[in-house]
């Protein structure tokens, strides 16, 4: 049975059709990355997804139950996590302090991992009592992305997680979410803009063009491919 399923979704507002009729199929412990000009409808994807808009039409499931137009507090319960590019964490508070509250606030359905052992997959075991305002921007991002993992989701979904990063934090982000897909217990679907890390990634690709799915590959195969050179990638790619 597939994690997250979205079956002829449709997002109209008036006479723009945002989220055109998408069909995507993702499995548990999935990697996914979606990518597309700017416009062509991945955030408003994710909104549908996390319950912040409804759906003109069409059904989403999650693990099989129909969570369309659920309020956002019942998708996130459900095991839909998402991390927006702005990190929101409690800068007067430590990191460990950060993940304990994820934890208790969200965590219904049990933390997949023990906060020390979340704390070393952040990368920030010798940070955990540093407060969350003194951290780097790329840490200040890997305790939002842990936030995330101690409410034990099913599905994480990150917007541009690598917005603004260094090249090191940059590529230890592409390590950290690798190592989330690797457990097998979450699917996780990252917008990226950044080809690097997409090529880095190493996942599979799929690609938006207004409002539509127009191809899902390989990252190889989708930077080879003559229309999403043109519509993405550019012909000097």
């Amino acid at each position: 049975m597939a994690t997250l399923e979205l079956e002829d979704v449709h997002r109209h507002f008036g006479g723009v059709k945002a989220v055109d009729g998408v069909d995507l199929v993702l499995e548990r412990g999935e990697l996914r990355a979606l990518i597309g000009p700017n416009g062509c409808g991945k955030s408003t994807l994710f909104n549908l997804i996390t319950g912040a808009l409804r759906p003109t039409a069409g059904r989403i499931r999650l693990a099989g139950r129909d969570i369309t137009g659920l309020p956002p507090h019942r998708i996130a319960r459900a095991g839909i996590g998402r991390k927006f590019q702005v990190a929101s964490v409690f800068d007067d508070l430590s990191v460990e302090d950060n993940l304990a509250i994820a934890a208790w606030t969200r965590g219904r359905r049990g933390q997949h991992l023990p906060l020390a052992a979340l704390l070393t997959r952040l990368r920030l075991a010798e940070r955990r009592a540093t407060l969350a305002g003194e951290l780097s921007h790329g840490e200040r991002q890997w305790v939002e992305i842990g936030m995330m993992l101690a409410a034990g989701p099913s599905v994480l979904l990150l917007d541009e997680p690598t917005a603004g990063m260094t090249a090191a934090e940059t590529a230890a982000t592409v390590d950290l979410i690798r190592d989330i897909a690797a457990t097998g217990d979450v699917t996780v679907l990252v917008i990226e803009h950044d080809v690097g890390f997409l090529e880095r990634l190493d996942c599979a690709v799929t690609v938006m063009a207004k409002g539509r799915i127009l191809r899902t590959g390989s990252f190889a195969d989708m930077r080879a491919d003559p229309e999403v050179r043109a519509l993405y990638f550019g012909t000097a790619a």
